[in-house]
């Protein structure tokens, strides 16, 4: 994998705004092109970069504004990381992870040539897919464990099977059994 570059896995043609682009506009082009951020471009230039966050952000911020009223380049960050074509893609993938970003525009001699996203690399380099699938998995779980201790903290379920009488009724949480009101005023 290291011979193979980001060159080779890059989005060739990426979805590009001018620097003058309202926030509306912006958002309704993500839509369109279903992409979750823009590449502010000026005579090739890669001048900034507008991502779904930035729009969420300025959407908070400046709620009584206008987003129509709001240029891109105004809330783009001033610093861009970027990435050169010849980078091999593992140490794409390095640096995704280290900036915690999922694109990166790739620049060679100051000019946009196109975009490396996770998605490039994960349809380049499919084996990954279980790493991550097992991360989700992994987290899923984690969350299932803790709706759990939850539930056995709560001392009132909705509706249930008394473990004391059986009957279905409203329980309640007494010594840790499930029990319902009748069985709960015959202790």
């Amino acid at each position: 994998m290291n011979n193979i570059l980001v060159v080779d896995v890059m989005t060739r043609k990426p979805v590009t705004i001018k620097p003058e682009t309202n926030l509306l506009e912006c958002a309704k082009t993500m839509v369109r092109k279903r992409v979750g951020s823009l590449l502010i471009v000026d005579k090739k230039k890669l001048v900034g970069f507008v991502a779904r966050r930035d729009i969420l952000w300025a959407l908070v911020k400046k709620s009584k504004a206008d987003l129509s009223g709001i240029k891109a380049i105004h809330i783009s960050p001033k610093k861009i990381a970027t990435i050169k074509p010849t980078i091999s893609v593992n140490n794409a993938i390095k640096r995704m992870k280290k900036l915690k970003f999922k694109a990166l525009p790739v620049i060679q001699e100051g000019e946009l040539l196109g975009i490396v996203t996770m998605k490039d690399i994960l349809n380049f380099h499919p084996e990954l897919y279980p790493e991550l699938n097992e991360f989700a998995q992994i987290k899923e779980q984690a969350g299932k464990l803790k709706r759990i201790k939850k539930a056995k903290d709560r001392n009132f379920m909705h509706e249930g099977i008394c473990e004391e009488c059986g009957d279905q009724d409203i329980l309640q949480r007494i010594n840790g059994m499930l029990i319902c009101e009748s069985c709960k005023n015959s202790m």
